[in-house]
Order: structure tokens, then C-alpha cells, then sequence
């Protein structure tokens, strides 16, 4: 189970760490992946909305459009949201 949600999820930031600037649609699109990864990984979908809104909320902030590297970023609110949701 946790294999195949680290293989989705590596995928998932391969391609948004390929491209040197994200849209909205590019995050929504991620968000999309992930939200499917961890559904199909047994997470509560009530954990998974949460998940997403914060991650999303973030992602489409100032700090991530103005970053260097955007989707660098985005990986790097991915995992904070996932270190606090797992403690």
C-alpha cells in the first residue's frame, strides 16, 4: 500500500518539479493526483479534503508564484502538511 502511494506521489512531483513555472491549473491538476493517491490508500476522506484545502491553499499563495522554483515549493508544503497530519 505505502509503496504504490510513494510511487504516486513521487510521480505527481516529478512533473510539477519538471516545469519551471506552475498555474493554477497545473496545482489544481496536482492536488487532483494526490487527492486520488491517498483515497485509493485508505485515508479518510474528511483527512484527505483537509489535506488538499490546506496544501491547496498554500500552493496558491504568493510565496510559491513568486518562488524560484514553484514546484519545488509545493513539494515542500506537501510534506510539512504530511509531518502534521501524521504528528
Amino acid at each position: 500500500m505505502f509503496e504504490t502511494l510513494t510511487d504516486k506521489l513521487g510521480a505527481v512531483f516529478n512533473k510539477i518539479t519538471s516545469r519551471g513555472v506552475l498555474s493554477e491549473a497545473d496545482i489544481d491538476s496536482a492536488m487532483r493526483e494526490i487527492r486520488v493517491a491517498l483515497l485509493e490508500a485508505d485515508v479518510s476522506l474528511s483527512v484527505v479534503k483537509d489535506f488538499i484545502a490546506h496544501v491547496k491553499e498554500q500552493a496558491l499563495g504568493e510565496k510559491v508564484v513568486k518562488s524560484v522554483q514553484p514546484g519545488q515549493m509545493v513539494v515542500k508544503i506537501v510534506h510539512d502538511e504530511l509531518v502534521k497530519l501524521l504528528g
